[in-house]
């Protein structure tokens, strides 16, 4: 019998090379229209007079007018304080469950990834709910005699975003805490190092580019947050939401002051990221894990405490949940809550806001479906065909990862608000906003997994004759799958959450759950805005128990 011609490999791979050329330069023009294009037409606006003639002074107002310039101060002073007091909850926490016996880890694990996949906004208004001025607690407080703080102002804004963000802190450290050797902390306690002086000059070093990583994404999620100063801020404003107000005042708006105040956002939030990267390159270790710490117990008085603290941060970090659900339930007259319970809420919400719901859901399953396909050839491309073509394709992808969504919204509106392309008004804008500002998480999962499989796999199904397309589909693809869906489960539930930018970008018939709680709480509609969260923590719920049951308790990646 004749030997079998060999399989035509040069063709397979001239075609597989035509293919992935072809995402690298489809990748980037779809870059260089909706990111590139819109950030550079913001850049300009931000230039721009009245009578549209070149000007400096929009930034020369936002320098010498305290109005402006306090938001720049004011939006560092929140976010430095919630970084800090984040990692003053978030390390202690983490050291605490992966070096001691503790009753009930994964009960504390599940409900701190439960507290940090929910929107801060809703948990300014369960506290509001709860500490406002005619709070729960606040009225319980006051018969006894006790005036409790104001949930209002700078205090409020810092205490939402330290239960909100110390989840970040919390699930990066127990991640690396996990990864460093015993024997490097056991070489300490053999010099006769006490344990606090073990973990402040081994362990704490150690760990410090994790640290700053996580700070980091507390840093710039605080600066991102526009529902929580919005809401409970009230005289003290931030720079999203003075942005907010100049695109969007009753009286016509000031486009270019608030493209010129996106800028400088951009470019802050851009020289915080620098300065975080040169600290992690300084200070950057490796390490063998071969013997992970291993975990003790302790004296009984101070197990307790350690307990008792980590069940309060817990409890605090999920009242907003608890609030938000209870008062879902309750029957309302204006702002005020009955002792009455029913689902009259559900059913004015079903009836009146069932567009909202529609909308949301289906704009976030439009946008995950892009974001996964794009995800995976991404992250194909910058892992296995580096260039320093894809390197820039990886730095452009991560580019909104560290701008505010209310910023993103605002980009889009003045690039495709005029000919030759008009997407104002649509739920197209929303979708493209949704997939830029999310695509970023499910490529770095992807890629994440990506670097775990050997390429030998794929070269070894290359030389049985399948063709590097069909390995790439067959083989690549399906074992970069969980990776995949950690980002998208993580992007999925971050969409349906989005307010910052859905609320520059939104009209009557593109609203979302979202936008429809944020504008209930503006009308102290409480028990409609309460059904509306509810709906939204029960999504969240049931996707992170649909993604454990077919991960096999995989942990979602950040």
């Amino acid at each position: 019998m004749a030997k079998k011609s060999p399989v035509k490999k040069s063709f397979d791979f001239s075609n597989s090379l035509n293919f992935w050329n072809f995402v690298s330069v489809g990748s980037f023009i779809l870059l260089l229209i909706f990111l590139i294009y819109p950030f550079s037409s913001l850049f300009l606006e931000s230039f721009q007079g009245k009578d549209g003639a070149f000007t400096l002074k929009t930034y020369v107002n936002f320098f010498k007018l305290p109005y402006y310039f306090n938001t720049l101060k004011n939006s560092f002073i929140v976010c430095t304080l919630a970084t800090i007091f984040s990692v003053l909850v978030g390390l202690p926490m983490a050291y605490i469950t992966n070096r001691f016996h503790i009753a009930g880890k994964k009960f504390i694990n599940l409900m701190v990834i439960l507290s940090l996949l929910s929107p801060p906004f809703i948990g300014a208004y369960a506290w509001i709910i709860l500490l406002g001025r005619n709070g729960v607690l606040t009225n319980f407080f006051a018969g006894l005699g006790i005036t409790l703080p104001t949930i209002y102002g700078l205090g409020g804004i810092i205490f939402v975003f330290t239960l909100k963000f110390f989840p970040y802190v919390y699930l990066y450290a127990s991640g690396a805490l996990t990864s460093i050797d015993a024997s490097l902390e056991e070489a300490g306690e053999n010099l006769g190092m006490s344990s606090f002086k073990r973990i402040m000059t081994i362990t704490f070093p150690l760990i410090l580019p994790t640290i700053t990583s996580s700070a980091l994404l507390v840093f710039m999620t605080s600066l991102a947050d526009f529902g929580t100063p919005m809401l409970i801020g009230e005289g003290f404003k931030t720079l999203p939401v003075i942005v907010y107000d100049e695109f969007m005042s009753e009286l016509g708006g000031n486009a270019a002051m608030a493209s010129t105040l996106s800028v400088i956002i951009v470019l802050f939030s851009l020289s915080v990221l620098y300065i975080q990267k040169k600290v992690v390159e300084k200070r950057s270790y490796m390490m063998s894990s071969l013997r992970p710490p291993e975990v003790k117990e302790l004296p009984r008085g101070k197990k307790i405490l350690a307990t008792l603290f980590l069940y309060t941060v817990v409890l605090l970090a999920m009242a907003q949940q608890i609030v938000v659900i209870i008062t879902s339930f309750m029957k309302t007259q204006g702002p005020i809550f009955l002792k009455e319970f029913s689902l009259d809420n559900y059913t004015l919400v079903l009836n009146r806001l069932s567009l909202n719901i529609r909308n949301t859901f289906s704009y976030a399953v439009i946008a995950l479906a892009v974001m996964i396909i794009l995800g995976i050839l991404l992250a194909y491309i910058i892992v296995r065909r580096r260039s320093k073509f894809n390197n820039f394709l990886d730095t452009l992808i991560m580019f909104p990862y560290v701008i505010p969504g209310a910023v993103l919204g605002i980009t889009l509106l003045v690039a495709f608000n005029r000919k030759p392309v008009v997407l104002s008004g649509t739920a197209a804008i929303i979708i493209i906003a949704y997939i830029i500002r999310k695509l970023p998480y499910t490529v770095r999962s992807s890629a994440s997994i990506l670097y775990q499989i050997d390429p030998s796999i794929e070269e070894a199904s290359i030389n049985l004759g399948v063709s590097p397309m069909k390995t790439f589909f067959k083989v690549t693809a399906v074992m970069m799958a969980p990776g995949v869906f950690s980002g998208a489960i993580l992007s999925w539930i971050t969409t349906i959450n989005e307010l910052s930018s859905t609320v520059i970008l939104y009209t009557g018939r593109t609203s979302t759950i979202a936008v429809a709680v944020y504008t209930e709480v503006v009308r102290a509609s409480f028990g409609t805005a309460g059904a509306l969260a509810s709906i939204l923590t029960l999504t969240t719920i049931i996707s992170i128990l649909v993604f454990n049951k077919v991960s096999g308790g995989r942990s979602i990646s950040l």
